[in-house]
């Protein structure tokens, strides 16, 4: 169920993201400096003879000493590949791969995908269970019913650590979060409830146990597969599915769903009609979980029931039942005390976080990128999947679940103390990033895209209408549309394209620009010019007068250049400098580098103003600023004569009382670095600073770009801060996925 629909890109992008630069979408980093030879000494002979030995003795410090306790395999032998069938094993690798991808990013949990070629059941349950050593769990992935329920039952039988199909556990954690809230809302409980569960197979089956197990009577459960009804003495079903066989003289999904409380679909698009939808009881909950395209659309299944209660597995309907929810904070919590297993009080407790977290109030980041504020409702009855707090509360409490249940080998006797750790573990930056786009799908704006004949351009534009963000609107020549077709955009007439030799509103953007520039030198036939042949001008112009929301530009141009040509066009907010801040993202942090673009030697006063508005994007992304004004000198050593606009600018914070910790002057590793800040106990910083003041262009310019090309973390931006209008003007170098990046943050008010 945790599928997007493929509708929001096109084939070519697809393959191009998992192709371009390094292919595929992991790779192995040392978490160790392997520089110099005692470092490799150290690493592998002879120095790597020692935690052998310890290991040797005691086989449980091979979580102190590896990376086993945060390693988990995703295994697959690609028998069903998604909704694609039986593939092989070769073809699930990009599945397997992202999968790995979505432990990384949701819950830091390292892993590793692995693709057996065997559709044996034996030989896959052998090779997995020789793998033991290796990892702290398994997923399984991918692997058909009704072989899945043998080789799980199996493994979790033979081996000491975590083994879980996600196909099916995974989708009926989240289907249970979901029930238990819309039961809450219909005045229902759990043990009276009836349910239809339409779908036999793997994740059906498991979303039964699962409701059985915490509280839903066997005998209020009908089971339904492609014949109809699962009734006891039926011969022609399996033994998993015989254990779900109903006492009832039903015999079609028809007749089950006669004053049903609940249906469970796990089967086929359009299989819940709404006649049938009208025939259930009162305020009926619908989880219809087919993907790309449920057993019912929302809006038919409200049409017949306006009380329905609707859940899918899509992400551009409410309610989205998406499995990413629950298995990257599942496993974190069973590698966190060392689990055996992963038992029904583990599945129980991460569904009643879920579901609690639901009732929660929702914070402001996802209420900002969703552009509405979320509240417990039929609406609202699963949380967010890019929800922050999710990494703190599902993991403890699945943690907590394996230690009362007996299955936890490592206890941890300070929850509270845990439950901190987990937030400081992931960067809420790619948390609020996510939301961004979420936000952008469900609020889409016109971006115009300035350098529409640019292949990158082109296919950024074509990323970001095919990802449902919102409109491109194209600066181009008469060949743009020829250009979009070349890169396989079926209907490429469907795209906006503003050509200046033709547009109509050349002569009201060329009155315009006239009137803003006639008093500074400029004739009519200046601005005739401009407008056109300077694409940017022509761009900002269309946006300064509302026949669009914001502008991406960059490419062709350097940045000076470009930034020139929308300042005679666009003016900065409220008359005060307009700057760049570049982000450095890594997995647990983000660092706010400004000003890196604009300007030159700004004043104290400037210094502070840009302080004040980055603290304000970091605390937009999720953050709680801590600026430094940074300098060569650390509290006055060495003195020296280019120091005064950095210690203006921190005086400048003092007469403002404003609520976020600052300090300055200071070298960078007095800001970054704790050890070096104990030197200075009379520092206001409470930890390493996350905005970074820089006093002057050439050293904020410099070290943006040197982390950019050296640093290991990612680099976003510059983002342009500040104009009236919202412009970004990306590096020249910039993908497609960075420009689409800028133009979503753009859009959506994070960069402004």
């Amino acid at each position: 169920m945790s599928e997007e629909p493929t509708d929001q890109f096109s084939e070519r992008e697809a393959l191009l993201f998992h192709s371009e630069g390094r292919p595929g979408k992991i790779e192995i980093i040392a978490s160790k400096p392997m520089a110099t030879q005692r470092d490799l000494a150290l690493a592998y002979s002879p120095g790597v003879a020692v935690p052998v030995k310890a290991i040797a003795d005691d086989p449980a410090t091979a979580y102190d000493y590896t990376a086993k306790g945060n390693l988990v395999a995703v295994i697959s032998n690609g028998t069903a590949i998604l909704g694609l069938g039986n593939l092989g094993a070769l073809a699930s690798k990009p599945v397997m791969e992202g999968k790995a991808v979505l432990f990384k990013r949701f819950a830091d949990v390292d892993s590793i995908d692995i693709e057996l070629k065997t559709e044996d059941v034996d030989r896959l349950i052998d090779a997995i269970e020789l793998m033991e050593p290796s990892f702290g769990g398994i997923n399984l992935e991918d692997i058909k019913a009704p072989e899945c329920f043998i080789i799980e039952q199996t493994l979790r039988e033979r081996m000491n650590i975590p083994v879980f199909h996600d196909d099916q556990h995974g989708t009926a954690i989240i289907c249970a979060a979901g029930l238990i809230n819309a039961c809450l809302l219909t005045n229902r409980k759990l043990e009276d409830v009836k349910v239809v569960v339409n779908g036999a197979g793997a994740a059906a089956i498991a979303c039964t146990e699962l409701m059985k197990a915490m509280g839903v009577r066997q005998n209020n459960v009908i089971m339904c597969d492609r014949t109809g009804v699962i009734y006891q003495g039926r011969d022609d079903i399996n033994q998993w599915q015989s254990a779900h066989a109903a006492v009832t003289d039903r015999r079609t999904l028809t007749e089950a769903l006669h004053g049903a409380d609940v249906f469970l679909g796990l089967s086929a698009a359009g299989a819940l009609k709404p006649e049938m939808v009208k025939d259930m009881a009162k305020s009926p909950i619908i989880f219809a979980m087919a993907n790309p395209e449920p057993e019912i659309r929302p809006e038919l299944a409200k049409a017949a029931r306006p009380d329905a209660i609707v859940a899918t597995g899509r992400s551009d309907y409410p309610n989205q039942v998406n499995n990413v929810i629950g298995f990257p904070f599942i496993f974190r919590g069973a590698l966190d005390v060392r689990a055996t297993g992963i038992n029904d009080e583990m599945k129980i407790a991460a569904a009643n976080a879920i579901a609690e977290l639901a009732r929660q109030r929702v914070p402001e980041e996802v209420a900002l990128a969703y552009g509405t504020q979320h509240s417990f409702g039929p609406e609202y009855i699963i949380p967010a999947p890019f929800d922050p707090r999710l990494m703190e509360l599902v993991p403890s409490a699945v943690a907590k679940a394996a230690m009362d249940s007996g299955v936890a080998t490592r206890p941890i006797l300070d929850m509270a103390a845990y439950r901190q750790k987990l937030r400081a573990r992931l960067n809420p930056t790619t948390s609020v990033l996510t939301l961004a786009y979420e936000g952008a799908r469900a609020h889409p704006k016109r971006v115009l895209f300035a350098e529409g004949e640019e292949e990158v351009v082109l296919r950024a534009a074509i990323a970001f209408k095919e990802g449902g963000y919102g409109t491109p609107v194209l600066v181009g020549r008469d060949d743009v549309h020829d250009r979009l077709a070349a890169l396989g955009v079926a209907k490429p007439e469907e795209y906006e394209v503003h050509n200046s030799r033709t547009s109509t509103l050349v002569p009201e953007m060329v009155d315009f620009l006239y009137g803003r520039l006639q008093r500074r030198g400029y004739l009519r036939r200046d601005a005739e010019r401009l407008i056109n042949q300077d694409r940017n001008t022509f761009a900002a112009t269309l946006l300064q007068l509302g026949h669009a929301d914001a502008m991406i530009t960059g490419v062709t141009r350097t940045y000076a250049k470009t930034f020139r040509d929308v300042r005679r066009v666009i003016d900065p907010v409220d008359g005060k400098v307009p700057f760049g801040i570049h982000l450095l993202v890594g997995q647990s942090h983000t660092v706010f580098i400004a000003d890196t673009t604009v300007n030159e030697r700004p004043s104290g006063e400037e210094l502070a103003d840009i302080a004040e508005r980055t603290a304000a994007v970091a605390r937009r992304m999720g953050h709680e600023p801590r600026v430094a004004f940074l300098s060569y000198s650390t509290f006055g050593n060495p003195h020296g004569q280019w120091i005064d606009n950095v210690r203006a600018g921190v005086a400048a914070l003092d007469e403002r009382n404003v609520s976020f910790e600052y300090e300055g002057e200071m070298a960078p590793d007095v800001a970054l670095n704790p050890r070096q800040m104990k030197n200075f106990p009379f520092a206001r910083l409470s930890g390493p600073a996350n905005v970074l003041i820089m006093p002057g262009l050439q050293s904020a310019n410099i070290s943006a770009k040197l982390l950019r090309e050296l640093g290991g973390d990612d680099m976003i931006g510059p983002m342009l801060i500040g104009m009236e209008k919202p412009v970004q003007i990306a590096p020249m170098t910039s993908t497609a996925s960075e420009l689409v990046t800028l133009a979503v943050l753009a859009a959506g008010g994070i960069a402004r």
